[in-house]
């Protein structure tokens, strides 16, 4: 595992919730889909929570810190936008605060998420796994709340051929962010 490597995919996951929650309304932040579903601002406050948590000493520490209140994350404190993204890019900072002081090296050693231990590797790759399901939750609402006017956020339907040509076009063995 190449550390840069990871930190630009955790990179593109941070765009694409940014993209959109950027889409949604104020309102539609704290909206609930259905009873007893997370909103939006609740699966960003889960998120900053459980990334504080989690990449705070990373290496030193469980990553279930003793002063995390996590059931407390799934309760909508109705915080405006501004104060969402703040603790969208506080949690994320934290986490590419961490990643940049990694080593190849420390990849291998034992971490500790709810004293269950992982290598360093496996640990990175649980969270990444983590907010990528999160993510995915925040473009569905986004694309469901935005409704007919969704821009896709990668290939839309019925674009697949035309993205292939631009690929093909590229040559082969040229890096794109594109369709992720």
């Amino acid at each position: 595992m190449n550390p840069e490597k990871v930190i630009r995919q955790f990179q593109a996951y941070k765009r694409l919730g940014e993209t959109a929650i950027g889409r949604m309304s104020d309102a539609q932040l704290h909206q609930e889909p259905a009873a007893g579903s997370n909103s939006v601002a609740v699966i960003v406050r889960h998120l900053h929570g459980n990334m504080l948590s989690r990449w705070t000493e990373f290496l030193t520490t469980d990553g279930e810190k003793s002063w995390r209140r996590r059931d407390e994350e799934f309760e909508d404190d109705f915080p405006p936008r501004e104060e969402l993204m703040r603790r969208w890019n506080e949690g994320w900072d934290c986490l590419f605060t961490a990643l940049n002081k990694l080593h190849e090296a420390d990849l291998q050693r034992t971490v500790w998420i709810r004293e269950e231990a992982h290598s360093a590797e496996e640990a990175i790759h649980r969270q990444m796994m983590h907010y990528a399901y999160h993510i995915g939750q925040l473009v569905y609402l986004s694309k469901w709340y935005v409704g007919p006017g969704w821009e896709s956020l990668s290939i839309p339907r019925g674009g697949s051929a035309d993205f292939n040509r631009v690929i093909a076009s590229r040559g082969v063995g040229q890096p794109t962010q594109e369709g992720q």
